[in-house]
């Protein structure tokens, strides 16, 4: 039976069954607050889907749009135009250095998409490595890369993908503890390279921290690892930086926390418009981007760098800097990770771990289906906006970085409430 709620709307509500759909009719917003058709005022401690990094209603975002669509608001994916070059210059400028060329698309998915075509087309391999716990998109590829519940239900995806073991250093897959271990976890990429045929592999894609599965922060030497590993190799190292670039971890990328790693491609969505734009991007070091100059790019879109999403790529990017939101989110981090343990010590048999960095946070809850019922309603009825995986027992929080000190704290406030009841 329809839901009588869902019914009334003709399009599906993505990644969810039509019947237990609560669609929320957005009117608008402002800083850290969006509001609802029904007069409810939401504090957004998800940041919507991770990309409402800005937040809500920043006029200099909207008047940007507008002043873009007047300008030229059709092209064609090999047009050239103003914020086109100006964004592609600006995020070659927050790269580190050697990234030479921007790859643009029309979101996250399609960007992890067309950085396994290029690592495709450039090592002549076709195998790639990701994680258990990791979430590339929703492309077919993509969602092959990806590890979470969406892909068992559609697959086969495309050939050639192998999942390692996660670097989940509450629950360590080794059955080791920060303290005891070697970061197996890390040295297991470079063994299965190794033992599938390191001459296969065209990349590793990794999230820096893998924000929507759980907030898994890996230790320093993590990255370097696999860094070594794919260099050993001859594999491309690919991060993902959809959920976490753009501030989110309080650095303007998250791989920004690991420099001795520098990855061959660096992927983006989300944040890179504040969500003010359809587009997603491939930064490309210049040891890839160069097999290019005389070898076919085998990748377009017919929306490749429209001109609407690229002039709110550059706007995003110097609300960023002239509001200090990267240092925002840096700052307001210790407070935001030690309020998280705090709850954690107030409710020990509720709440197993927080973790975080940045603005980008998880409590590990200990509760059952029927709990996770009551948790996702105290939620609702105080309308604070998070982003709970009852299938995971995680609660992933992510507010944009604009959110004050307060607000922050009436969120948290209302977060233990709701843990506090169940």
């Amino acid at each position: 039976m329809r839901s009588p709620v869902t019914h009334e709307y003709p399009f599906f509500f993505t990644w969810s069954r039509q019947d237990k759909v609560r669609p929320l009719e957005l009117i608008g917003g402002d800083g850290a607050w969006f509001d609802t058709a029904d007069g409810g005022r939401w504090l957004d401690m998800g940041a919507l889907v991770y990309q409402a990094n800005v937040g809500h209603g920043h006029e200099r975002m909207i008047e940007a749009v507008k002043r873009q669509a007047d300008s030229l608001c059709l092209a064609t994916p090999t047009a050239v135009y103003p914020a086109k070059v100006e964004l592609a210059q600006m995020l070659l400028d927050l790269a580190p250095p050697g990234f030479s060329k921007v790859f643009f698309t029309l979101g996250g998915s399609e960007a992890n998409e067309n950085a396994l075509k290029i690592a495709r087309m450039v090592t002549g391999r076709y195998k790639a490595i990701s994680r258990f716990r990791s979430y590339h998109g929703a492309t077919m590829g993509a969602l092959t890369l990806s590890g979470d519940y969406r892909r068992p239900p559609l697959e086969p995806g495309i050939p050639g993908v192998v999942h390692a073991l996660d670097c989940y250093c509450d629950r360590c897959p080794f059955g080791k503890t920060l303290d005891t271990c070697q970061r197996e976890c890390a040295q297991h990429i470079g063994q299965l390279m190794q033992l599938d045929g390191p001459e296969s592999f065209a990349a590793v894609f990794m999230e820096p921290v893998p924000g929507a599965n759980g907030v898994l922060v890996p230790p320093p030497e993590y990255w370097p690892a696999v860094r070594e590993a794919c260099d050993r190799h001859g594999t491309l190292l690919v991060c993902d930086e959809v959920l976490t670039g753009f501030g989110r971890t309080g650095k303007w990328f998250g791989h920004n926390h690991f420099p001795d790693a520098v990855p061959d491609m660096i992927v983006c969505g989300k944040g890179l418009t504040g969500g003010y734009g359809v587009l997603g991007a491939v930064l490309v070091h210049e040891r890839v981007a160069s097999h290019f100059d005389h070898n076919f790019l085998y990748a377009g879109l017919t929306n490749y760098a429209h001109p609407l999403g690229c002039a709110a790529g550059v706007e995003a990017i110097k609300v960023y800097r002239e509001e200090n939101l990267i240092g925002r989110a840096e700052a307001l981090s210790p407070l935001f990770l030690a309020e998280l343990e705090a709850i954690k010590a107030r409710h020990p048999e509720k709440v197993s771990f927080t973790r975080g960095q940045g603005l980008l946070a998880a409590l590990e809850l200990n509760a059952s289906p029927q709990q996770w019922e009551s948790i996702v309603d105290g939620l609702v009825r105080r309308r604070v906006y998070t982003h709970p995986k009852p299938g995971t027992g995680m609660l992933v929080l992510s507010p944009p970085l604009c959110i004050s000190e307060q607000d922050m704290r009436h969120g948290l406030g209302l977060i233990e409430e709701v843990i506090a009841e169940y």
